[in-house]
């Protein structure tokens, strides 16, 4: 009578393969953690750049107030708090009591985007992704008709759109 030998996964088999599973899934976790980074700058950069689109139509909007020849420091203070604070729910930082890193600046065009705000320029689900002590920052500059969004979380450091931008 014979012996049928048996034939089975041997243990050195069955070590290597596990091994070489380890090393895939290694290698698939770090390349995941970037991706999953590269996907939260991306989408910050995003929401950032929603903010900037509508700061700027209000930008505009106070040139327009201020008409192409007005100088006056009263007039534009005046034209802030109504079209910034009182029509667009802006938030002077100076009266929110917010902390700000030393990379985000602080003075009277510098606004916080509030809940009020996301919801007049229809962007609540900007808000709603704020994690706690999160807040976009608004810098506006009439005399250049530009605007700066600022995080104050920030992204390794970064806090400014045009920072964010130049990571790329």
């Amino acid at each position: 009578m014979k012996i049928k030998e048996n034939k089975g996964v041997t243990l050195v088999a069955l070590t290597v393969t596990i091994i070489v599973l380890l090393i895939i899934a290694g290698i698939a976790i770090y390349n995941g953690k970037d991706t999953i980074k590269q996907a939260n700058l991306e989408a910050l950069r995003t929401n950032m750049l929603l903010i900037e689109a509508k700061a700027k139509g209000v930008v505009e909007e106070a040139n327009f107030q201020l008409g192409p020849d007005s100088q006056n420091e009263s007039e534009l203070g005046n034209i802030r708090n109504n079209l910034y604070v009182n029509e667009n729910k802006l938030q002077k930082l100076s009266d929110s009591g917010i902390t700000v890193s030393s990379g985000i600046p602080t003075g009277d065009n510098v606004y916080v985007f509030t809940q009020e705000t996301a919801s007049l320029w229809a962007l609540d689900n900007i808000y709603s992704e704020l994690e706690e002590g999160e807040y976009y920052i608004i810098e506006f500059n009439e005399g250049e008709a530009t605007v700066e969004i600022y995080n104050t979380i920030g992204y390794q450091g970064h806090y400014s759109l045009t920072e964010i931008d130049e990571l790329d």
